[in-house]
């Protein structure tokens, strides 16, 4: 007797596992694919993040010993997975369109007011589109994060019914009887806290980054706006 009561401890969750409705049973299958999609998303996007940052400071650093502002893309350096390069290339590009001379030979040497205001507009849609990039696969986390432990809660309150009408056709409230039932119940409240808990972590730490890096996007856009006013917008006064 005390070595069964011993095994049936050691193997605790097999136990209350075997003991789960098949509602139950699904519930912690769906939490389970939860977690696998939550901690895939949050370690490729802290990858995706850390090289962001790194590539970001290599770039600023390299931006910053250029003479003129289309040094970098006269050079038709291509950094794909840097945000900041991103939305400088967008506002050169543009900057490069209204430059041009009719031959497409030769760049102007000032530009309009108008021009400008197209080069601002390339750069706002260039940064939104950079923070929607990094911002992707997030909702997969809140998913998680909100929904997890509902589950859960659903897979406690079926199970908690099905035991008492266990009870009910057995005829008898004692504790061999519910307990079973009741563990099994429980199992999906932990489970699905147990998806929720690191989503919520790794959500919060994501979405923070997300915001400093979208912070140091919106700063640099302003500042190479700057940058092509002082070198390439005429001063009338002058």
């Amino acid at each position: 007797m005390h070595a069964s009561i011993y095994f049936l401890a050691k193997n605790d969750p097999l136990f209350v596992l075997t003991h789960a409705t098949l509602e139950g049973k699904l519930i912690i299958v769906t939490l389970v694919i939860f977690s696998i999609f939550a901690w895939s998303v949050m370690a490729s996007k802290a990858v995706q993040m850390r090289r962001a940052k790194r590539l970001n400071s290599l770039f600023e650093s390299e931006f910053r010993t250029q003479k003129r502002v289309l040094d970098v893309f006269d050079r038709q350096v291509q950094v794909p997975d840097c945000p900041l390069f991103m939305v400088y290339q967008e506002g050169c590009r543009e900057l490069d369109g209204r430059l041009r001379n009719p031959s497409k030979e030769t760049r102007k040497p000032f530009t309009t007011l108008k021009s400008m205001e197209s080069v601002k507009r390339s750069l706002e849609r260039a940064v939104s589109q950079q923070a929607l990039k990094l911002e992707s696969g997030l909702i997969l986390l809140a998913i998680a994060v909100s929904g997890a432990p509902f589950l859960g809660l659903l897979g406690t309150v079926w199970g908690v019914m099905s035991a008492f009408s266990l009870v009910a056709e057995a005829g008898k409230a004692d504790l061999q009887t519910m307990a079973p039932g009741v563990a099994a119940a429980l199992v999906t409240t932990v489970a699905g806290l147990l998806v929720a808990i690191p989503s919520m972590f790794g959500y919060n730490w994501l979405v923070h980054n997300l915001r400093v890096l979208t912070v140091e996007l919106d700063n640099f856009a302003q500042e190479l706006v700057s940058h092509i006013e002082s070198e390439y917008l005429e001063d009338k006064d002058a």
